[in-house]
């Protein structure tokens, strides 16, 4: 997704901005409120991440400017606000969903997920059951993978892996990136069990095909390619 912080915290935004990143999104940064609410009027955003108590324009403002203009992204409050007046104020304001200040990057995470997965049903945009890379496919209902039409039997987790892979195909995916989406550590074990799944995927998803799909970035992680 393509995200805007609007946070005037440095801390807060290189901390937020920082794990969206690693999450693969695209993040702008704006510190204050006017900035914010020029870059949300003049750029498409998949979200809104956003700060109530802002210099130059508060976010409450804000929210009721985009909304009162028609613009429909779905923004997450964030803020040390966090009484039940607050919370009510911002929701009835045109928010999406609010999270208190101090609060855990997964708990950020899973929120936004949410509130941009209840965006894409209320369009009627339909859940993706099938992804496909090149001849690569991965059928997620039948939980089947093939390559140039040949079946590829894949473990649970080596499932998982490929699926996070092709959903972030292009695109350098690093080891946090793989703990957390796809082993749910939020932490590294110091292990090297990302790098022995990615072996074995290789030599079920390659092996035999003239062109190699799973690329190594040195020093960043890895990447699956057309």
């Amino acid at each position: 997704m393509r995200i805007l912080l609007v946070e005037d915290d440095p801390h807060t935004a290189a901390f937020v901005s920082k794990g969206l990143r690693e999450d693969g999104h695209a993040v702008d940064h704006a510190a204050d409120g006017k900035q914010g609410l020029f870059l949300a009027t003049t750029e498409p955003y998949d979200a809104i991440i956003l700060d109530r108590m802002l210099p130059g324009l508060d976010g409450l403002t804000l929210l009721q400017t985009l909304r009162g203009a028609g613009n429909r992204a779905p923004i997450l409050v964030l803020t040390a606000l966090g009484e039940v007046d607050h919370r009510v104020e911002g929701l009835r304001a045109g928010a999406d969903d609010y999270l208190v200040k101090p609060f855990a990057y997964a708990e950020l995470s899973a929120r936004l997920d949410g509130i941009a997965r209840r965006v894409r049903a209320d369009d009627g945009q339909r859940e993706v059951t099938r992804l496909k890379v090149g001849e690569l496919e991965l059928d997620l209902l039948a939980r089947e993978a093939r390559r140039g039409g040949k079946r590829i039997e894949l473990q649970p987790r080596e499932f998982r892996l490929l699926e996070y892979l092709m959903r972030h195909a292009g695109q350098v995916v690093t080891r946090t990136m793989l703990l957390e989406g796809v082993w749910d550590y939020h932490f590294d074990p110091q292990t090297n069990v990302i790098d022995v799944h990615i072996s074995r995927l290789r030599q079920k998803i390659d092996h035999g095909f003239e062109r190699p799909l799973v690329q190594t970035v040195r020093g960043a992680g890895y990447r699956l390619v057309e």
